[in-house]
């Protein structure tokens, strides 16, 4: 399972021209499903994403606080292409993604997972539709998790 976060000021997907979710300030997750991922790994990685500290202390400017600590929220995103392999030619290859069935379950329980875990409202896009992304990076602060 591969996410790609992103602090934000505000974020939202678009899908044929209606806002399908939409967040203030907080975490923007992009979410790939790999082949051999597992509950396991999906609660793991909820834990981990709504624990980091990725905002800024009023006193100095370190990342201290945790989303729920700022009341921030989270956007859920997947994206399937995490999985790509670029490793040989030019076309990118899938063949480490998940079944789109096996992947959306994941996913969806991922959500549940952020969910229980941490205070935060989280928002989503639509698995498996073609969406606009649109986010103010705010930093820009982005990490890159392989679970």
């Amino acid at each position: 399972m591969k996410a790609v976060i992103q602090r934000v000021k505000e974020a939202k997907v678009v899908v044929q021209g209606e806002v399908v979710g939409a967040i203030g300030k907080g975490v923007l997750i992009f979410l790939g499903v790999e082949k051999d991922d597992t509950e396991a790994d999906a609660e793991a990685l909820a834990k981990k994403i709504s624990l980091l500290r990725l905002f800024p202390s009023p006193q100095g400017g370190k990342m201290d606080l945790a989303a729920f600590e700022i009341n921030g929220e989270f956007l859920v995103v997947s994206q399937f292409t995490l999985a790509a392999d670029l490793g040989k030619g030019n076309r990118p290859s899938f063949d480490n993604a998940a079944l789109p069935e096996n992947a959306e379950k994941l996913y969806e329980f991922f959500i549940a997972k952020l969910k229980a875990v941490g205070s935060c409202r989280v928002a989503t896009g639509r698995f498996r539709a073609m969406m606009d992304v649109a986010l103010v990076n705010d930093g820009p602060v982005t990490f890159i998790l392989d679970q």
